[in-house]
């Protein structure tokens, strides 16, 4: 099935009355028109039971430091973690204070499940609140930290949490590669 998109006229009505339409484009190009009555409302904030916290689905709707547009942004360090084949990837940026050792930015891109972004979005805040993270105790941040942090998530979706603080490792890992370089060339 390509191309499926809920019609918007009418929308609020039918979803009022728990009915769905969509339009479906099959194999020929031609539009059917499918519909569905449903017990429960199926909008963004009210989709039945789910499977996450409040603190998930907050942190999946509304990310915290995301980086929308990365062409301009200098970080310090870049960690690229994940695989396309199985469909989560994160690359975290970061920004660190030379003098403190603590992290200033943590800004993110994921592409994946919404364990995975509210992960990734979970760690960025915490590896930079209360004036950052030091690159030491931010390199020992653990997977379960941060499922602690997010009121937990399905057993399925550790992995998510996984990809998160391996990604941050690898940015501040890549920022003393970098810092390390600078130190050299000056000498």
């Amino acid at each position: 099935m390509k191309n499926i998109k809920i019609k918007d006229r009418d929308k609020n009505k039918r979803l009022k009355n728990g009915y769905e339409e969509k339009n479906i484009k099959n194999k020929s190009n031609k539009e059917t028109n499918i519909g569905s009555k449903s017990n429960t409302k199926n909008t963004c904030g009210d989709v039945g039971d789910w499977l996450y916290s409040d603190i998930v689905k907050d942190h999946f709707f509304k990310p915290r430091n995301i980086l929308v547009d990365d062409i301009e942004y200098e970080a310090d360090g870049l960690g690229v973690v994940g695989s396309p084949a199985c469909g989560d990837m994160m690359a975290v940026w970061v920004k660190i204070d030379n003098a403190t050792k603590r992290i200033k930015e943590c800004k993110w891109r994921t592409f994946g499940c919404a364990s995975a972004i509210a992960s990734t979005s979970m760690m960025s805040v915490m590896a930079t609140e209360d004036g950052g993270m030091t690159t030491s105790r931010a390199k020992r941040m653990t997977p379960e930290a941060i499922m602690e942090r997010l009121g937990g998530l399905p057993d399925r979706k550790y992995h998510c949490s996984v990809l998160g603080h391996q990604a941050l490792r690898e940015a501040i890992d890549d920022y003393e590669k970098n810092n390390e370089n600078k130190k050299r060339n000056k000498a």
